[in-house]
């Protein structure tokens, strides 16, 4: 009961005509990021957290919400027409949403991923509305000591997931850890990294690490990669709405793609990619047709897509309530937490309710004006998929310097700026995820005043972090998150090794 009175609260605030404008303005620039290749919600985050930065946090939050689930809708767009995805999560649609375009049923793959994300969305944040304040209560039974403990999983599951290697997951977050470690230590006063300039004094800005690594480098990094000939888009067809059979074909997979999508996305090693594979396959399995799988089959996109959007619902239940980012777009909402001084966790809940259900009440609304969006609409947006992309990339880099001199003023921002995004466009091309780095800022000075805090509560007693059950049991999972990976790996090229032996 408690719980829905704090969201009829925020949908009192959501529902203010100024806070309905942002969650429009979201939802509108969130699809049409989602339609452009190559360009995420994590990219477009990024780029609007200088420009949002005079925004009340409550409006600001709430386009950002519509932001990501827009890039979620969009995505499927460019999968089904381009078989180009917009985004990760869309990767799996691509496979029988293009071949249905390609035979002249595009308006019917673009509708039932329409529908699917609207159900999928709204029931799992019907999910979150009630799972965030339980994880709240348990996130109140942590001290010092599982606070430190809870960062470092949150350190250790981005580091581990988000990327191909562990190694390559580590030196990104070691970086993000030493620029963290920039600025006045808190405790003792003394500078530290800064080289005797002054302007580092106050530490690295977190925005503009995380415009740097994502707009400035990923944009250089698709710059150089993508050939610029015109692609070939396949054009919508026939009727642009769903047939009573594509109807019976595609319920189910929704129901099962959000069941799916949920809880893997408020998983620490969860993320849009996991669900919407195992969608594809559980659906596969299910179905009656399996031959059509990869040629065509409705199901293959009505699951992956429902599962998608059902997982961007799942990220935020961890991020809201423990502080705990689970994708590159979680890490960069935490970075703009940061940057209105606010710390996601259970005094979160209790400090800026507002700020809380407003958002997740605007995450209902958004839903319903994606749909409004999607569904009459999806020949504008397809119209974007015309932009030259040299055009497009350098608004981006110059959108990006401008709202990153625009923080402080300062020249000393912008060398710092394309540094960073020169690293980052080197990341990209040496396969290094760049979200750890950005976790490892965040979260490094603050791991590091709950660490010095249990120290000095336990007067200086290590074992304090083995003896709290919840911290050992944290620090456990953190440390089996690394090594079962390299356990399975090296028991695996064993076997190779056996297998070439034997031959």
């Amino acid at each position: 009961m408690e719980t829905l009175v704090a969201l009829s609260s925020g949908f009192a605030v959501a529902m203010t005509p100024y806070n309905l404008m942002w969650s429009a303005l979201g939802v509108t620039i969130g699809t049409a990021i989602g339609v452009l290749p190559g360009i995420g919600p994590a990219l477009t985050l990024a780029l609007l957290l200088p420009v949002t930065y005079g925004l009340e946090p409550v409006s600001a939050f709430i386009m950002f919400a519509g932001i990501y689930y827009g890039a979620m809708y969009g995505g499927s767009t460019t999968a089904i027409l381009l078989n180009t995805p917009g985004e990760s999560g869309s990767i799996v649609t691509a496979i029988d949403g293009h071949a249905m375009a390609r035979q002249g049923r595009g308006a019917q793959a673009l509708a039932t991923a329409a529908i699917g994300s609207f159900i999928a969305g709204t029931i799992a944040t019907l999910a979150l509305t009630f799972v965030a304040p339980l994880m709240v209560k348990l996130a109140l039974l942590f001290g010092p000591a599982e606070y430190f403990a809870l960062m470092v999983l949150a350190l250790t599951t981005v580091t581990a997931v988000l990327g191909a290697s562990l190694s390559r997951g580590l030196a990104s977050l070691f970086f993000g850890l030493a620029l963290g470690l920039v600025g006045i230590d808190l405790q003792t006063g003394q500078a530290r990294l800064t080289f005797g300039i002054l302007e580092l004094l106050d530490g690295i800005d977190t925005v503009i690490v995380a415009v740097g690594l994502f707009a400035i480098g990923e944009t250089l990094y698709n710059a150089a990669r993508y050939r610029f000939e015109k692609e070939e888009i396949y054009a919508l067809k026939g009727s642009k709405w769903m047939g009573k059979e594509d109807w019976k074909r595609s319920w189910k997979p929704w129901l099962r793609g959000t069941a799916l999508g949920f809880p893997i996305g408020a998983l620490p090693a969860g993320g849009s990619e996991i669900p919407t594979f195992l969608s594809y396959l559980v659906e596969k399995r299910l179905s009656k047709h399996p031959e059509e799988f990869g040629k065509g089959a409705i199901e293959a996109v009505a699951g992956p897509e429902a599962a998608n959007n059902a997982s961007a619902a799942g990220t935020l239940a961890p991020l809201l309530s423990l502080g705990l980012p689970t994708s590159a777009t979680a890490a960069i909402m935490l970075a703009a937490f940061q940057q209105y001084g606010l710390q996601p966790g259970p005094l979160l809940f209790d400090n800026n309710p507002d700020l809380v259900w407003g958002m997740i009440a605007s995450l209902y609304i958004g839903n319903a004006l994606l749909l409004l969006l999607n569904l009459p609409l999806v020949g504008l947006w397809v119209k974007l998929l015309v932009i030259p992309r040299p055009w497009l990339y350098a608004g981006i880099l110059v959108f990006a310097t401008l709202g990153a001199y625009t923080l402080n003023n300062n020249v000393v921002d912008l060398i710092i700026l394309w540094i960073i995004g020169l690293i980052g466009f080197g990341m990209r091309v040496l396969d290094v995820p760049v979200a750890p780095c950005v976790v490892g800022l965040i979260l490094g000075p603050l791991a590091e005043q709950q660490f010095r805090r249990a120290l000095a509560i336990s007067q200086g007693d290590p074992t304090v972090f083995f003896t709290h059950p919840l911290s050992l049991g944290l620090l456990i999972t953190a440390a089996l998150l690394v090594l079962v990976p390299v356990v399975l790996k090296a028991r695996q090229n064993r076997r190779e090794q056996d297998a070439q032996a034997q031959i």
